[in-house]
């Protein structure tokens, strides 16, 4: 199977789309928000619809292409955190206020454990969305709802095992961190990501219309 593609107007959009919530994932995932009785670092939202446009994409082009896109998308995610090192380690303007010299660099400090384990957790959550996804797929179109589900809850549960378990094992308890990640992202992946999924492929076969003049 070849990984090659037409670059359609729906890959475009979409690989360009992708590659900019594979950068703001980590920089939301600074913030944790309250969904009623749920508390979920932010990042997911990005991730969700990373996880939305690669089950897209293989729905539209299949899963080599899919999974091509998920390994292109670990060019933007390093290059983002080697940027933020550099940035980091330039001295700051004299004329930049304290407070916001503390906030910039409070929210963009990470230790290696966390940014491996972003990129780990990355790689594999992704790759097993897209290879479920497509592995659940007996026709075209047919239960992508149930595809969208099945695939988006278990890849965000195996997302959130190995980046805790790699950026935190050791350094505190994790249990209670892991349970309480996994449910809210379970139902986010459950509520979100079948509507996103359908919203992509039927923006993505818009988009692959022939142009009538």
């Amino acid at each position: 199977m070849t990984t090659s593609a037409p670059l359609t107007r729906s890959l475009f959009s979409l690989s360009i789309f992708y590659g900019g919530m594979v950068c703001i994932a980590g920089v939301l995932g600074n913030k944790q928000v309250a969904l009623g009785p749920l508390a979920v670092e932010a990042g997911i939202f990005a991730f969700l619809l990373l996880v939305a446009v690669s089950s897209a994409v293989a729905e539209l082009h299949g899963r080599a292409v899919a999974n091509r896109l998920v390994q292109i998308g670990f060019v933007p995610l390093i290059a983002s955190i080697l940027l933020s090192l550099l940035v980091l380690s330039l001295p700051a303007s004299p004329e930049m206020a304290p407070e916001r010299k503390d906030a910039f660099e409070l929210m963009m400090s990470g230790t290696p454990r966390i940014w491996a384990g972003g990129i780990i957790a990355y790689g594999i959550s992704q790759t097993l969305n897209v290879t479920i996804f497509s592995w659940l797929k007996r026709e075209e179109g047919k239960l992508l709802w149930l595809r969208a589900a099945v695939a988006g809850v278990l890849s965000q549960i195996v997302d959130t095992l190995i980046f805790i378990g790699v950026a935190f094992y050791g350094v505190f308890p994790i249990g209670e961190l892991l349970l309480g990640q996994m449910l809210a992202k379970v139902v986010l992946s459950l509520v979100l990501v079948p509507v996103l999924i359908y919203g992509f492929v039927a923006l993505g076969r818009r988009l692959d219309r022939p142009s009538q003049i």
